[in-house]
């Protein structure tokens, strides 16, 4: 008897799937059998098996249409001229063009990439590896998509900042510039991070670390 189908549940994620196929191949089962075995179509088998990275598998994510969208190439060609340009400055400028909308709107619209919506966004999970990696340590191609991404989202560039400074004071153990860095980071107003900080400011090991306040 051959070896027992695997049954894929309608919730299995694409991720999953991609995963389930190249395992089976990986083993060295062919395409047809990998249909058989997963419960998949031939052609879907074939799709996935093609595909060299589970990312490439990903489309963009939609959304709803907002107010910023008709500001969208003008969001785009100021991040690409001064990338360093406030959001503020851009909310002044959107203004003076007819943004009816609030700036609160705006920076999620940033946050999110939308002004640059064509680029495929890595995984959150992704994102959080990359930026958590040495960028020495990344291949070369994971490198040059967050530096594309850096390059277009100041909001970005100052979290991966945050996080190399946090690996530095970890890795010196000073404990001195835990709080420094704390209260830093809720200056910069990355809500985002906002549970960390409480994990930062609750954990036992940390609070021990010599002159610590």
């Amino acid at each position: 008897m051959g070896p027992k189908r695997q049954q894929l549940t309608r919730e299995t994620t694409t991720l999953q799937r991609w995963h389930a196929v190249h395992n089976l191949l990986s083993q060295g089962v062919g395409l047809l059998d990998c249909s058989r075995r997963l419960g998949l179509g031939l052609n879907t088998v074939k799709r996935y098996a093609r595909v060299p990275e589970p990312d490439r598998l990903r489309r963009p994510p939609q959304y709803r249409a907002c107010l910023v969208d008709p500001y969208r190439d003008h969001l785009r060609t100021r991040r690409a001229t001064e990338p360093g340009v406030p959001v503020a400055h851009l909310f002044a400028e959107l203004k003076t063009l007819g943004y009816t909308g609030s700036l609160n709107l705006l920076h999620k619209y940033l946050n999110q990439g939308r002004h640059v919506r064509d680029r495929i966004l890595p995984l959150p999970r992704r994102l959080t590896s990359w930026l958590m990696t040495r960028p020495a340590d990344l291949p070369d191609q994971q490198r040059t998509h967050l530096d594309e991404l850096l390059a277009v989202c100041p909001e970005l560039t100052a979290l991966a900042q945050l996080v190399h400074e946090f690996a530095q004071i970890m890795a010196n153990r000073r404990g001195a510039e835990i709080d420094r860095w704390v209260e830093h980071v809720r200056k910069a107003g990355l809500a985002e991070l906002e549970p960390f900080l409480t994990g930062v400011d609750q954990d036992p090991a940390l609070q021990q670390w010599p002159d610590r306040r």
